[in-house]
């Protein structure tokens, strides 16, 4: 996992491929009873194993990260391929799965403030007789 320091309050799961034989409620059973029996806040995913991913992958990883949310924790990607992340992107889930980067976690708690958006105010030109 190269230089990543990963938290002791986390659990690491290596998924392989997710293929239509592949029983997602029991998947997602297995994380539930491995963060029952810990004290881990979050579950690292490390899907570098997968090598062609599709929609039954992202369906997996969308059940694994409602799991754990219905837990009160989440779950975090560890090396996802450039072709996991696009389509997790386009099925608007790049926010609700999120990657790991080199820092591995952000501040817990406070969720990203975002700016309100510019609005644009027009003078009136006194020769326009509609303005």
């Amino acid at each position: 996992m190269g230089d990543l320091m990963i938290p002791r309050s986390a659990i690491v799961l290596r998924l392989g491929d997710i293929g239509a034989g592949t029983d997602l409620p029991g998947l997602c059973e297995g994380v539930r009873l491995r963060l029952r029996g810990s004290g881990a806040a979050t579950v690292i995913l490390d899907v570098g194993g997968l090598a062609q991913p599709d929609c039954r992958t992202i369906d997996a990883l969308a059940r694994i990260q409602l799991t754990t949310r219905r837990l009160g924790r989440h779950a975090r990607l560890l090396n996802a391929s450039p072709e996991l992340i696009e389509l997790l992107a386009l099925a608007g889930l790049g926010g609700v799965v999120p990657c790991c980067g080199t820092l591995l976690f952000e501040a817990e708690g406070e969720t990203e403030q975002r700016e309100e958006p510019l609005r644009v105010q027009e003078e009136g030109d006194p020769a326009d007789p509609v303005a």
